[in-house]
């Protein structure tokens, strides 16, 4: 066999839902899957195809009944090949990417009992707040509820049980962001789309000739269509008159996230405890600040949200003053426009193919491990924190927030690598 790597083309199936307010029709949220793997692949990836087709037919079945009003914005579902057919699409339809404001994902949503898979609902990465990603877990803590309900009493208001599927409670976990699928192409800091993750993992038979139909449970398909239908719905209609209630959801899952936060910060000092401290507060308010991508926050509302987290950090006081070193004089980094998207996908490292597989493999970042994550997810960070105002230093604070202290000088050497391959500049 011969084999290379070559220019050429993918044929990437789209299509949509048109919103109905003239000018928010213009902004999509996207539902995304993929249309590749091995075969049979019935869980990786044909349950996500199939999970946002039913949500497309539904939807706009529903819309077309006018049992369900037409959002103001936008449906776009999209099945193109896995991450590197994501990337393709947004890079050869810029205007595309600009157009979407949140992306819905499903990487394996259908695995049954036998395949001893646990379902997550996944948020976005740290360096790209939001409160898209509360909006898919509210739904989700919604499914297990009432899913929970039906499997103990027999009767709930929403048992989304289909008759050729199980009768036992969905459990999904709420997951912080996991790398491994398109939704990290959106999430990247070149598009910056908000992304919700719906996914099984681990599932025992991936990759393998037992991943067919018959480990497919219609239950948990139509509970994860629903979860995306519903979160990408909502999305789409929502405007300023749903903002009040939006907040308090909002502000609930701050709390969470606050005590998470503090478990963290119970084992860290020198220093580190400070940098976490200040990263979580400042991506609560960018949280809150989201909101505006979608829709104005009127003054009363951004007072009150403000004032809630006052209080919460006061609460949570160090008892020091936050004094944060900024590497005040260094420089800052941009990112460049030519070089859009994650620097690896699958068959293909970008680093690599500028420096060298030896350059990269010495790199001191990539081989490092955290507390909460690796060297692929901390380079990843890294990449996505250069935002042409933070410098060396304040992007090495950021990513120890994120999963765990790191030495400045593997930040340093792995930002030096992505300026040598034209990738950011000072």
């Amino acid at each position: 066999m011969r084999a290379g790597q070559h220019e050429g083309s993918y044929e990437v199936v789209t299509a949509t839902i048109p919103g109905a307010d003239s000018v928010l029709r213009g902004e999509e949220i996207a539902f995304s899957c993929h249309l590749d793997h091995q075969r049979p692949g019935a869980n990786d990836n044909a349950s996500g195809c199939v999970a946002i087709l039913e949500a497309a037919r539904t939807l706009s079945k529903l819309i077309a009944e006018g049992r369900l009003a037409r959002p103001a914005r936008t449906l776009r579902f999209v099945w193109p090949p896995e991450i590197e057919g994501t990337l393709a699409l947004l890079n050869g339809r810029p205007e595309l990417a600009r157009r979407i404001k949140a992306a819905i994902h499903m990487d394996m949503v259908g695995g049954g009992p036998a395949t001893k898979a646990i379902f997550h609902v996944t948020r976005g990465p740290a360096s790209l707040p939001s409160f898209v990603y509360d909006v898919g877990a509210s739904f989700g803590e919604l499914v297990n509820e009432e899913s929970a309900a039906f499997a103990g009493t027999g009767t709930a208001r929403f048992p989304l049980v289909s008759p050729e599927g199980g009768k036992e409670a969905l459990q999904a976990v709420f997951a912080d962001f996991t790398m491994g699928s398109d939704h990290e192409v959106y999430s990247e800091g070149s598009f910056r789309i908000p992304s919700i993750y719906l996914n099984d993992w681990p599932d025992r038979y991936i990759h393998t000739n037992f991943d067919t139909p018959a480990n497919i449970d219609a239950t948990k398909l139509e509970r994860a269509a629903f979860i995306g239908a519903a979160s990408g719905y909502y999305l789409a209609s929502l405007r300023q008159d749903g903002v009040a209630a939006l907040l308090p959801m909002i502000q609930r899952a701050s709390l969470h996230r606050t005590a998470t936060m503090l478990e963290r910060r119970a084992g860290l000092s020198g220093g580190e405890d400070i940098h976490l401290t200040y990263f979580h507060f400042g991506s609560e308010r960018a949280i809150v600040g989201s909101i505006e991508a979608f829709a104005p926050v009127m003054a009363a509302e951004r007072n009150q949200a403000i004032a809630f987290l006052e209080r919460t950090e006061g609460l949570a006081s160090l008892g020091k003053t936050l004094l944060i070193p900024t590497g005040a004089g260094r420089p800052a980094y941009h990112r460049s426009a030519e070089v859009r998207g994650p620097m690896s996908v699958f068959g293909f490292d970008y680093l690599e193919g500028k420096l060298g597989a030896e350059k990269v493999q010495s790199l001191g970042l990539l081989r490092y491990s955290g507390v909460r994550g690796g060297g692929g997810e901390y380079a990843y960070e890294v990449l996505n924190l250069v935002d042409g105002k933070r410098t060396e230093l304040q992007i090495r604070n950021a990513v120890s927030a994120i999963y765990g202290p790191v030495p400045l000088e593997l930040v340093t050497e792995f930002l030096g690598a992505l300026e040598t391959a034209g990738v950011i500049r000072r």
